[in-house]
């Protein structure tokens, strides 16, 4: 059976705001139970452990997936999900795979997280895919500062600066992620209409764009462990 190891974020707080972020519950669900119906087995982590914190905006009606909607009768995701691992504690080597999960939190903890960034060198160097929707790519942040030019020319997507700023977010964040990336030299492409699902794949790195590619983009980490097996 394959292992995925799904790496949440734990922060919650906005810049110049009340309003609260955290993980986009459908980049969750979606990708959660495109692994569980392919008959994998998925842990969960975060940087703090415990429940994260949801983007409130990810459980309006509008924003709502059926994958939510499932979520709220499934007893046992829910236990997984309201005690992550804390990720110094996982066993990181027991797994096939790495799965980064959005909303706007990741650009802080796990931006600027060195365990969750030699987690990902440890993965991609022992041939093991890693995949990452929205802002979970913000995670690569720290894998290029760790390893400089790590990201030079690498076909990378995430959510981008036109999604940025159509989502009100813009004066929230320290950063805007497509900008941050193509800084560190990613090679950022991106769907013509905003919030359309994109993917892109460089090597053993999947990326999402936004939450429309959440379930897309675990569809295509299945299809590479597949491929692999």
């Amino acid at each position: 059976m394959k292992k995925i190891l799904m790496i949440l974020t734990s922060h919650e707080e906005m810049e110049n705001t009340d309003s609260k972020t955290g993980v986009w519950l459908g980049e969750f669900t979606d990708p959660y139970y495109e692994f569980i119906d392919a008959g994998y087995e998925v842990t969960l982590a975060s940087p703090k452990g415990g429940r994260p914190p949801v983007d409130p905006m990810s459980t309006v009606t509008e924003n709502i997936t059926a994958a939510n909607r499932r979520f709220q009768d499934d007893t046992v995701a829910q236990q997984k999900f309201n005690n992550t691992l804390r990720l110094e504690d996982v066993r990181t080597g027991e797994f096939d795979a790495l799965f980064y999960p959005g909303g706007h939190g990741p650009i802080w903890d796990l931006a600027g997280s060195t365990i969750s960034a030699e987690i990902i060198l440890d993965y991609l160097g022992a041939g093991k895919p890693v995949a990452a929707v929205c802002h979970g790519p913000a995670a690569l942040i720290k894998v290029a500062e760790l390893q400089p030019g790590f990201l030079q020319g690498k076909r990378i997507t995430g959510f981008t600066n036109t999604e940025e700023a159509l989502a009100f977010r813009s004066d929230n964040v320290p950063y805007k992620l497509e900008t941050k990336l193509k800084e560190l030299g990613a090679s950022f492409h991106s769907a013509v209409v905003p919030f359309t699902s994109h993917i892109e794949r460089d090597g053993l790195l999947i990326t999402g764009q936004n939450p429309l590619s959440a379930g897309p983009t675990a569809k295509a980490l299945i299809g590479f462990l597949e491929r692999e097996a």
